[in-house]
């Protein structure tokens, strides 16, 4: 189990009011310093001398990672030290895996989609991670050389690796959640092995992209799939990159004025925070409208647009003096600004601040907005 402090703090001599108590011999002013520092981390057992056995292999089981990581080529799987995100911060990425049978007829084919597969998420250019060869040649595997790992299937099946099935959705979501809970919670080693949830071949992809996503959030490693589909992956990578951030640092963007489709002083203007993922969710609709338009992003510490609202990170004010700052009133001739849906209560006071601009109220979702301009050009 995952040592707290007071647990720790119950078997040393200031809990008992025993001799040595708060001796400071371990550099800490009191037995309670100690424990917490070391349920922190922040310092060894050996400091205090006065230990007694069963805290010692308590600790020491402790101290062993709780999941192990397996790397191929660089590439690590496993290694997770908590059961929830906000506990700290997960460690590695769940890698996405694609089969490919070197002897199938289409092997080639399917081998250049997997190699020219690529998103650009966050400034970060991304591709499917491993690809494992059945069948393969070890001439095969030498010329593939891009940012993919290869590896022959039956090294892979050699890894120290953990293999569900998802023949059944509640019992692998069961499981994937008890391997976890055992080898974080309960330090148990012999659920220590990184786990893989292995998708064969279906044309549902819309049921496979819903178990896929589940079982990314709890807990699968690895996801190993026969089918190569790129929405599929795009959709996932999406969902990936959004849990294995860490949620003490929020990703941002440049707060400032982005263009989308060439616009000139009579396109739309559109507004959100500088939240990377709401950013990127919007500035991929704007892309794809095929109609000008301006983003403007505000500064908010990096936080959505509700969670800004709620702490006060988007105000009026705020907005006008960003505005004031990019020349927004004489950039365009526009004089509407379409705001997100969530920001709706702030409807009048954004006038009030922006008197030269109508506030036009936008949607919730950023998938929304095509069908929403349709009604305002």
């Amino acid at each position: 189990m995952k040592l707290s402090g007071l647990e720790i703090f119950k078997y040393l001599p200031g809990n008992h009011k025993a001799a040595h108590t708060n001796c400071k011999e371990c550099g800490c002013p009191t037995c309670m310093a100690f424990a917490i520092k070391l349920a922190q981390k922040q310092i060894t057992y050996d400091r205090c001398k006065y230990m007694p056995e069963e805290l010692k292999k308590l600790c020491q089981k402790n101290i062993k990672a709780p999941q192990k990581t397996v790397k191929i080529d660089g590439l690590k799987i496993g290694g997770e030290t908590v059961l929830y995100r906000h506990e700290k911060k997960f460690v590695n990425k769940t890698v996405f895996a694609v089969v490919l049978d070197c002897k199938s007829p289409d092997f080639e084919k399917k081998l250049e989609r997997v190699k020219n597969f690529e998103i650009n998420l966050l400034k970060e250019k991304i591709k499917i991670d491993l690809v494992i060869l059945k069948n393969a040649e070890k001439h095969q595997i030498k010329n593939l050389c891009d940012e993919t790992v290869y590896i022959e299937e039956k090294d892979f099946l050699k890894l120290s690796l953990k293999r569900i099935c998802d023949n059944n959705f509640h019992k692998t979501a069961d499981e994937l959640v008890k391997i976890r809970t055992k080898a974080i919670a309960e330090r148990d080693e012999k659920y220590s092995d990184p786990v893989y949830v292995y998708f064969k071949s279906t044309p549902d992809k819309y049921g496979l992209c819903a178990r896929a996503s589940y079982y990314l959030c709890k807990y699968a490693n690895m996801l190993v799939f026969e089918d190569f589909d790129e929405s599929l992956f795009a959709t996932l990578m999406m969902l990936r990159q959004n849990i294995y951030t860490d949620p003490q640092k929020p990703l941002q963007v440049e707060p400032k004025i982005y263009e989308f489709n060439n616009p000139d002083e009579n396109s739309l203007v559109f507004m959100t925070t500088n939240f990377a993922l709401t950013f990127y969710a919007v500035a991929n609709e704007l892309q794809h409208l095929k109609v000008p338009s301006y983003l403007i992003v505000t500064p908010a510490g990096g936080m959505s647009v509700l969670t800004a609202l709620s702490a006060e990170k988007f105000t009026a004010k705020t907005v006008a003096k960003t505005l004031k700052k990019f020349d927004l009133i004489n950039k365009v001739k526009t004089r509407k600004i379409i705001i997100p849906g969530l920001l709706a209560p702030m409807k009048n006071e954004l006038e009030k601040a922006l008197p030269e601009f109508e506030i036009i109220v936008g949607t919730i979702e950023a998938y929304s907005i095509a069908e929403f301009v349709k009604n305002i050009i």
